[in-house]
């Protein structure tokens, strides 16, 4: 990961505290992450940003799932609509 895509996601106005972001849909928070981002970038050409944005969703979601389903794979991945086999994956390249 770069260090410009460190400092954007690390940036304390786009970690906004958590009340204020659950109000809005999942949709708007990536819009106004991205958006940042791209105006932080000024005039620097991002490369692979489809690769880390889905790095940064798919991360916490995973965890989130996880967390949930109280570390039941098989029903996190049931959740997640994906197969087990699939979550297994995607844990081990991630580290979980």
């Amino acid at each position: 990961m770069s260090t410009i895509t460190k400092e954007v996601f690390a940036v304390p106005d786009l970690v906004v505290a958590a009340e204020t972001r659950s109000q809005e849909p999942l949709r708007s928070c990536v819009l106004d992450a991205m958006e940042t981002y791209l105006q932080q970038l000024g005039d620097q050409m991002p490369t692979n940003v489809y690769a880390m944005v889905m790095r940064e969703v798919e991360v916490p979601l995973l965890q989130a799932m996880l967390r949930h389903c109280r570390g039941n794979q098989s029903r996190a991945a049931t959740m997640l609509g994906i197969n087990r086999g699939t979550l297994r994956k995607k844990l081990k390249d991630y580290g979980l």
